[in-house]
């Protein structure tokens, strides 16, 4: 299986990404800021390692706002690499009360603040991100997609993808506009009817939390593997996602250099037929 992946059909990129959620903050977002030179550190080891895919967002933030994922990529690795992929999304606004989303309306003032933040004239992949940890199942996203496909025809986003869906939305988007790419929790009740749909469409999967979102895995069938190939059982669970389908991609984040080159490593384990057995 190939450790490349064609995103939206023309944008080659290894299928062990980054995610820069943790970056700007030691809790996830809104949490106590980070030291901003240990997040541009790990972004350049980062490229450094083969990525060149990053998902990222203009609401990873600390908490007051002091540290921003964007910016830090920005200071880091602008003039970007030419083969630098960097994807991002919008919908969700974090405000003291909580979570809302936007309207259609809010969507150029999402995808202005993006183009801005990381210093870019169009950004190469813009996921909508609807509801909270679960998709809103029912809830119509047409008007949203519709909003941001109007923006990629100006040309400001070359390629949208989906976060946090259903496969209702996923066909009612795609009467809209073309999907490159889904965002979804990884290990969601619906992810094998998702990666089957995807496949069969050219559709990048991209589950989010790939490794246990910073909590420990234990399971039991992952350590056996691991012990096998004396690998770390996130490192294993990274490589079982990259054999779980050719469209499935993985942006484990972290803001740590040594998870960083963890997580890297992922990439040179070969999972064998008996170790793909005892995984299922």
């Amino acid at each position: 299986m190939s450790n490349r992946f064609r995103l939206g059909g023309d944008l080659d990129v290894n299928r062990l990404g980054f995610g820069a959620m943790r970056l700007p903050s030691k809790d996830g977002m809104g949490g106590p800021a980070r030291d901003p030179e240990v997040g541009r550190a790990v972004l350049r080891r980062a490229v450094e390692l083969g990525v060149d895919h990053i998902d990222t967002a203009d609401f990873y933030v600390s908490h007051g706002g002091a540290v921003r994922a964007n910016n830090l990529i920005r200071e880091a690795l602008y003039p970007y690499p030419s083969n630098l992929v960097i994807a991002t999304k919008v919908g969700p606004v974090i405000r003291p009360d909580g979570l809302h989303h936007g309207t259609p309306a809010d969507m150029r003032g999402f995808v202005e603040a993006n183009l801005d933040g990381l210093g870019v004239d169009r950004l190469d992949l813009v996921y909508l991100r609807i509801g909270a940890m679960a998709p809103p199942h029912g809830e119509s996203l047409a008007e949203r997609f519709e909003a941001l496909a109007a923006l990629r025809e100006e040309g400001l986003i070359r390629h949208l993808g989906l976060s946090n869906v259903d496969t209702g939305h996923l066909a009612e988007a795609r009467a809209i506009a073309p999907v490159a790419a889904v965002q979804n929790h990884a290990g969601q009740r619906d992810e094998a009817d998702f990666l089957a749909a995807c496949q069969e469409s050219g559709i990048a999967f991209v589950p989010f939390f790939p490794v246990g979102g910073g909590r420990e895995l234990d399971d039991e069938r992952l350590a056996k593997v691991a012990a096998r190939h004396r690998a770390t059982v996130p490192q294993i669970g990274l490589a079982w996602l990259l054999a779980s389908s050719p469209m499935a991609l993985a942006i484990p984040g972290t803001g740590s250099l040594s998870h960083l080159e963890d997580n890297m490593a992922a990439a040179a384990i070969t999972l064998t037929d008996d170790d793909l057995a005892d995984l299922s």
